[in-house]
């Protein structure tokens, strides 16, 4: 009996954990954050975008801002007309669907000539690694990604929670 309630409180922990433990936070753009002048695309090169994650946008308020665009807006540097600007500074985006995925800055001509944007693929756990579009279309569609280190990260926790209620 107490093995059956042990066993049913791990399943309900593991359960709780895992999706925190396996989602990554991004911060775009590392060290430099969202801002002109940087290769996006090369930072986003070989990096793993699964849904789950996380996007942070990191800048000084008011001299960027983030809008979420298709591939037309992408390759324009249009942002929808009944889009809201993300203006924080420190602006998160969960990524909740798989797929490709665009953003911008708004301001100025920071898109088209600071080559302020972003474009990623989004895995789904069960798809293999992303192909990336040079040349990003209106029929484009999401995807998503993860790490090896937070999943083994997971194991770990897994694996103390497992020996801590069986010891």
């Amino acid at each position: 009996m107490a093995f059956s309630n042990h066993y049913v409180l791990f399943i309900a922990i593991v359960a709780i954990l895992v999706p925190s433990i396996t989602a990554v936070e991004y911060v775009v753009g590392d060290e430099k954050g969202w801002t002109i002048n940087f290769d996006y695309q090369a930072w986003a090169q070989g990096k793993e975008f699964h849904v789950g994650d996380k996007l942070v946008f990191k800048y000084p308020e008011r001299a960027h801002n983030v809008f979420k665009v298709d591939g037309v807006g992408f390759k324009q540097c249009a942002p929808p007309a009944d889009a809201a600007a993300l203006t924080t500074g420190n602006d998160v985006i969960t990524l909740t669907t798989p797929g490709r995925k665009w953003y911008i800055c708004g301001v100025a001509q920071h898109c088209q000539v600071g080559n302020q944007k972003l474009f990623i693929t989004v895995l789904d756990d069960d798809l293999a690694s992303p192909t990336i579009s040079p040349s990003p279309t209106k029929e484009d569609q999401p995807s998503r990604a993860t790490t090896i280190t937070t999943t083994t990260f997971g194991f770990i926790i897994t694996t103390l929670l497992l020996g801590l209620l069986f010891a």
